[in-house]
């Protein structure tokens, strides 16, 4: 369907790898470690919109190179509302269901490819 989000478009992140699935597995396994997406709401609540801009932009480049592609397209939305200074909190709730939904998703591929 048209209106089906897409929370990882696992043929182009495999591709990105040279069409190595293990590598893109360990990659997918190894996201959830990085701390990106636990500062940004912490940095935005401080004040701190040069953090919070760093971290949603490292979370943005994650997203963009595994292809999780719905969380890149709402990490790049906070990224620009942060950017002009126009955080709709509204936006942070979105992500954050996006967030807890590719790593649903995440978890999933990894367990097909175990």
């Amino acid at each position: 369907m048209a209106g089906d989000v897409v929370y990882i478009d696992v043929a182009d992140g495999t591709k990105r790898v040279m069409n190595n699935t293990k590598l893109y597995v360990k990659f997918l396994s190894k996201f959830k470690e990085d701390p990106s997406f636990s500062e940004i709401e912490p940095a935005l609540t401080e004040g701190n919109t040069e953090k919070a801009q760093s971290c949603t932009h490292t979370l943005k480049g994650l997203a963009a190179n595994l292809s999780l592609m719905e969380l890149f397209k709402q990490s790049l939305e906070l990224e620009t509302q942060i950017k002009t200074n126009t955080v709709n909190p509204d936006q942070i709730e979105i992500l954050k269901n996006t967030y807890e939904q590719t790593l649903i998703e995440i978890g999933k591929v990894v367990e097909q490819n175990a």
